[in-house]
């Protein structure tokens, strides 16, 4: 009997679920904290062969290799771990895209690092957000790119119970 784990994104809570039939292999649960929530099939790390995408050239993290890229995951959770989401303080926000810009090395435009160097002395957020507003991307400007980040990039939490998959499909 399989045991199949699914990640439901908007809690960042990955499940584990018993299949006592092979019928249920390509079913999707509901999330059993809220099942409006949608939940993704997790395939198990010892299973992923090869690279997980394509890199391309305007990456800022073409090149860095998946353990250091966990070891940069890590260090910057433990710092993220003490900011609050929606109004950081400026020189831990700065602290944290210090290390982002240090991993973009020559990518990190010019203006992000004037930008981080200010919000390590200190200065307000919004203040800077207004004047270095010419630094969007396709994502929208710095600051909501890097409270993406600091959302997406936690480690999700690893929910401890076994759920009937049966009691979860519909």
């Amino acid at each position: 009997m399989p045991i199949y784990e699914f990640y439901c994104p908007e809690n960042n809570t990955v499940y584990q679920f018993l299949a006592r039939s092979l019928a249920y292999g390509d079913k999707l649960p509901k999330c059993p904290d809220n099942p409006a929530f949608q939940m993704q099939k997790q395939i198990s790390r010892f299973a992923i062969i090869g690279k997980a995408k394509e890199e391309t050239p305007d990456d800022p993290f073409a090149g860095l290799d998946d353990s250091k890229m966990e070891a940069l995951m890590a260090d910057m959770e433990r710092d993220m771990g003490g900011m609050d989401d929606d109004n950081p303080d400026p020189r831990q926000l700065g602290r944290f895209m210090r290390k982002m810009t240090e991993v973009m090395g020559d990518k990190a435009p010019a203006e992000l690092r004037e930008m981080v160097k200010r919000l390590e002395a200190g200065e307000d957020p919004e203040k800077l957000e207004s004047e270095f507003g010419g630094l969007e991307g396709e994502d929208g400007d710095i600051f909501s790119q890097m409270k993406k980040i600091i959302h997406t990039n936690r480690a999700p939490v690893r929910n401890p119970n076994l759920y009937e998959m049966s009691e979860w499909v519909s």
